[in-house]
């Protein structure tokens, strides 16, 4: 029984970054009908951003939660620019292509942005600093733990995906994007900018991301420039698995 809790506690963590990830990839297939197969590379720079910011603040003395939250808002600004860019110069001009092109350009790009950070950040696993309390909490004496760490990355992944849920199906960006994913030309019509709607919708994926990839690193304590391959692999399969398109399927 204590193993079996304790493996439900493990893969609740790492389901939860998981499913932060797969939504930016449904969310971007939903309105485009392109997988992003560089988003996993979003959650590699916002990792390595946090990182930079923790070590450029680390002998102001200051506590681990504030370096948290102000890496947290540099690593969710740099994904956003980054991801926006990325779909304005890399994806906008092929939206009209043959649905092979932007696959191709989607892979290239993934690998462009790895290549970068290697040279960026330099090619070595980096520690990532302990910026919350690691003292494992028993659930009963001898029992499962979880640490505060976990608790957090639980917590937050509730409130991002019940702010995402609310903001798609209550407020008007997300009643655009429905509009934009069922048929843009129509919205168009309707005095909705489906460029604009695809720009927000990618900067949205990168903000998920940005915050799946500092769950990511202070989970295990590393960050490199490689990291974002298998977790962004993994979360595409979480996104067909649900059905992808489809925000509660790739929850």
């Amino acid at each position: 029984m204590d193993i079996f809790v304790q493996q439900l506690i493990n893969g609740l963590v790492l389901g939860s970054m998981y499913a932060l990830v797969a939504l930016g990839y449904t969310m971007v297939y939903g309105i485009i009908s392109l997988i992003n197969f560089a988003h996993g590379e979003i959650l590699m720079v916002g990792a390595l951003t946090s990182w930079t910011v923790v070590q450029a603040l680390a002998g102001t003395g200051w506590p681990g939660w504030v370096l948290l939250l102000i890496s947290l808002v540099v690593a969710v600004v740099a994904c956003s620019a980054l991801n926006f860019a990325v779909e304005k110069i890399a994806y906008r001009p092929l939206r009209n292509a043959p649905r092979l092109a932007p696959l191709i350009t989607a892979m290239g790009m993934s690998l462009l942005l790895q290549t970068l950070a290697m040279i960026v950040w330099k090619p070595n696993p980096k520690p990532y600093p302990p910026l919350l309390p690691q003292d494992p909490i028993f659930l009963w004496e001898a029992g499962p733990v979880i640490t505060p760490t976990q608790i957090v990355i639980l917590v937050t992944t509730v409130v991002v995906l019940a702010l995402l849920l609310w903001l798609v199906n209550k407020t008007k960006l997300g009643r655009a994007m429905r509009a934009t994913a069922e048929n843009p030309r129509v919205a168009g019509l309707m005095g909705v900018r489906p460029d604009h709607i695809i720009s927000a919708t990618f900067v949205i994926g990168a903000t998920l991301a940005a915050i799946a990839g500092i769950m990511w690193a202070m989970n295990y304590g590393t960050v490199q420039h490689s990291m974002g391959f298998l977790p962004g692999l993994k979360a595409f399969t979480a996104a067909a698995f649900g059905g992808i398109g489809n925000l509660t399927g790739a929850m």
